[in-house]
């Protein structure tokens, strides 16, 4: 099994920085992918960004050019730097490990608020 806990969310003003991390253990050396979710109340969870065991990278078109994913293999965790926020980014953002194509965790998700 692999357990996911994401970390760094938090309140922050438009305009300014935060960098998640996404710390995954257990079975990880077969994790093909890793991605970053979002989600507000009464809306379905969203792609952020995702990043595949060959460092290609793909990312929602509302923040293209904003964000950035990266992962170190070394230690097992996945980052998400996210600039210029804005009031939009607010949700509860969730880390996601897929092998194979099949979803094996979802963490426990990290609230990120941005106030204008």
């Amino acid at each position: 099994q692999v357990q996911l806990v994401e970390s760094g969310g938090g309140l922050v003003q438009e305009g300014e920085s935060l960098r998640l991390s996404c710390a995954a253990s257990g079975s990880t050396s077969s994790i093909t992918a890793f991605g970053w979710y979002r989600q507000v109340p009464g809306k379905q969870r969203d792609m952020v960004a995702s990043i595949d065991s060959g460092g290609m990278t793909n990312y929602a078109d509302s923040v293209k050019g904003r964000f950035a994913i990266s992962r170190d293999n070394a230690k097992n965790a996945v980052y998400l730097q996210m600039n210029s926020l804005t009031p939009e980014d607010t949700a509860v953002y969730y880390c996601r490990a897929v092998r194979a194509f099949r979803i094996v965790a979802w963490g426990q998700g990290t609230q990120v608020t941005v106030s204008s």
